[in-house]
């Protein structure tokens, strides 16, 4: 007894020991969101534990874990009045669970194939949900100084992706339409800043993975950034 006392008592020294002390570090993901990070308190670049990203109303659009920064697990995605959008596993790399999709919804989708009523369509899927999945997109993007003039309320912007059939980012426009007749194109890089940005579960017609490009309708703040409700 007193051997099996002292190999839990072993065991316990040596967890306690090699555990990694961990602190939580904040940072404004956007305007609207922040991010609770649990880092190594040694190296604080590196990711480790508990994440949450939250609304100025203290509501999650983001919870998971981190192992080595890397994620790891079942991660939960919401909308910003909490609604759940989407359950992804990063371990087994598997989409667990995906809201339906409605019309209110800001993202439209589009394959170079006439579909007749019989095919049967599946859309692309980010993991990270409609909504934190694609803050990565506006993030890159910052209006021009010689456009910062231009009324907020009478424009807006539409954010184009063409995802290729093998799952990755093939093409990255912006476009800004102003009144009833500007319109310009930003070309974007496809080289994200980080790999997963590049990466989606492809569309597919018939159980073939098919080209989309995805059109996602944004509004302009006032620093000249991109946002989406």
């Amino acid at each position: 007894m007193k051997i099996i006392t002292l190999f839990i008592a072993l065991l316990f020294y040596l967890n306690t020991g090699f555990a990694q002390e961990t602190v939580i570090r904040k940072h404004r993901l956007t305007d609207q969101i922040t991010e609770r990070i649990s880092v190594l308190k040694s190296d604080k670049s590196t990711r480790q534990g508990l994440y949450q990203a939250v609304t100025e109303k203290n509501i999650a659009v983001a919870s998971g874990s981190f192992n080595q920064d890397k994620k790891t697990g079942v991660w939960h995605f919401y909308d910003p009045q909490g609604r759940l959008l989407q359950n992804y596993d990063y371990t087994q790399k598997t989409l667990l669970f995906e809201a339906v999709e409605d019309t209110t919804s800001n993202l439209r989708y589009f394959v170079d194939k006439a579909l007749t009523d019989s095919d049967r369509t599946a859309k692309p899927v980010k993991a990270g949900g409609r909504y934190f999945g694609y803050i990565p997109y506006l993030k890159v993007f910052k209006l021009p100084e010689a456009l910062m003039s231009i009324s907020r309320t009478a424009s807006y912007a539409v954010i184009e992706l063409l995802v290729s059939p093998g799952g990755r980012l093939a093409d990255f426009k912006v476009h800004i339409f102003s009144g009833l007749t500007y319109h310009k194109v930003f070309n974007m890089s496809t080289d994200m800043p980080n790999e997963e940005d590049k990466i989606f579960i492809p569309a597919t017609v018939n159980g073939d993975p098919i080209g989309c490009r995805i059109m996602m309708r944004c509004w302009i703040d006032n620093e000249g950034g991109l946002e989406i409700n």
